[in-house]
């Protein structure tokens, strides 16, 4: 049953979803406090402490807090100035908006407008207050001090994602530790120290304050890796981690290249259970019908559209590849030309594809053209959230050049997925194993909280236009 909710998500990303919900429900307490006519013998507190203005505090701070999930505020950690304006702005107009709508169907008695406006006013000066102190002590604890151990391309990789900023803004990498794989000192230069391999790991850590290890080699048998020092330092509570380890904690995914059997044998993960299944579908029943009903009209104005846009049939099946290797018919808004594969061959679609047309253009970049799969998850085909499903002659081709391809058919197909709104679009091999890495990650931590995650995120990338399928 603990699988049902387990997700490794960053426990930053909670902190600040709590802590912006606090803010707007304080701030709309400081407007009704702000509002409140003095009554003689009647404490301030006892105003605005009432169950309607906790009832719109409580609704204000919920809506705030699912806005900035919704415009991928948590999803995104370097954000330019302008797009987190813009993002910003747009969740505070129609959180206000929303809220405004909440007080005149309660029939507030106040003015609902000014409580809006001052609550609005209240959350900004909080936000400011509340970033500023964040960087603040963000600075004063200082980074987390990093030793690679290699010095391969791999931990050179490493060092560049460490070094990028954003979600790893905290990381500072120290040096590298070199192994007995080649050292290509002219690649290192720049990057970071390479210390010699004949000083123990041990003093080093200590010398140099060194609060993680990476240990960035992919083949470490052989004696190449000092095992021994690794394990005293683990000892002595400096936490290491392998590559794999690395990639799904930092980047939520999991690398095939640098991934064996064994980490799939013993690691966490990769379990599915009664409880889940159970969840999972009745979750998919509850979504799917709600979004056919809401989306009904956008369905049908969609189908007058590709009528009138260009000749041929307003739906395009499709076999698809789904849940244990079997096939099914996939159902979308037609998006191409008709003569889109008239020589028959399957072929990736691109950006700017010429065959794609006008109508096509538009619902594939907000995702319209894949609402017919609605009626999949209805009949258990799909799920709302999995990777998504591939043509029969793809797979047989993704299945020889990429490694354990087939364990992204031990969960149901999605509708929308993990590599959909982590990845931008791709179409070629190289773009399928980038995404295969992040089908991965869902399939070893699939759990309905994941599923949540996914399909908020997912309006952030319809919302402002975020890659493509």
């Amino acid at each position: 049953m603990f699988r049902v909710f387990q997700h490794r998500s960053s426990g930053t990303h909670f902190v600040e979803l709590f802590a912006d919900g606090l803010l707007c429900f304080i701030a709309a307490l400081l407007s009704a406090a702000t509002l409140a006519s003095p009554l003689p013998g009647v404490s301030p507190l006892t105003q605005i402490i009432t169950p309607t203005i906790l009832l719109v505090a409580f609704s204000f701070a919920l809506v705030m807090a699912l806005l900035y999930s919704f415009v991928g505020l948590y999803r995104h950690r370097n954000l330019g100035l302008v797009p987190m304006v813009v993002r910003i702005g747009f969740a505070f107009l129609v959180g206000g908006y929303i809220t405004y709508l909440t007080l005149k169907y309660i029939s507030y008695d106040g003015y609902a407008g000014s409580l809006v406006g001052y609550s609005l006013v209240y959350l900004l000066v909080g936000l400011m207050l509340y970033r500023g102190v964040a960087w603040v002590v963000r600075q004063a604890v200082g980074t987390r001090r990093v030793l690679i151990v290699g010095t391969g391309p791999d931990a050179r990789q490493v060092c560049t994602d460490l070094r990028a900023g954003g979600q790893w803004a905290g990381y500072d990498v120290v040096g590298f530790y070199p192994t007995t794989e080649q050292t290509d000192r002219a690649a290192l230069r720049g990057a970071a120290h390479v210390f010699d391999a004949r000083q123990k790991l041990v003093d080093l850590v200590r010398e140099h304050r060194i609060n993680e290890i990476i240990v960035a080699v992919r083949e470490q048998r052989g004696g190449g890796v000092p095992m021994n020092d690794l394990l005293e330092c683990r000892i002595g509570g400096v936490p290491i981690m392998d590559l794999a380890y690395f990639y799904e904690r930092t980047k939520a995914e999991v690398p095939v290249d640098s991934l064996k059997a064994s980490w799939l044998v013993y690691g966490d993960g990769f379990v599915q259970g009664h409880a889940r299944e159970l969840t999972k579908r009745l979750f998919d029943i509850v979504s799917s019908s709600v979004l056919l009903i809401l989306g009904a009209p956008v369905m049908l104005m969609t189908a007058l559209m590709i009528k009138l846009d260009s000749p041929g049939p307003i739906l395009y099946r499709q076999e698809r590849v789904g849940l244990g290797g079997k096939g099914f018919m996939c159902i979308k808004f037609r998006s191409m030309r008709t003569d889109a594969e008239k020589d028959g061959v399957a072929r990736w679609a691109s950006k700017n594809d010429s065959r794609i047309t006008r109508v096509g253009a538009f619902i594939r970049k907000t995702r319209i053209d894949e609402l017919p799969q609605l009626f999949s998850v209805l009949r258990g085909e799909m799920s709302m959230v999995g990777p998504r499903p591939e043509r029969p002659s793809f797979v047989a081709q993704l299945r020889e050049q990429i490694p354990y391809y087939d364990l992204r058919h031990t969960v149901k197909p999605g509708l929308t997925g993990w590599a959909q709104v982590r990845y931008a679009y791709g179409a070629s091999l190289e773009d399928a194993r980038k995404k295969h890495q992040f089908d991965l990650y869902y399939v070893k931590n699939n759990s309905l909280l994941l599923d949540l995650q996914v399909l908020i995120e997912t309006v952030s990338v319809v919302l402002f236009r975020e890659g493509a399928h």
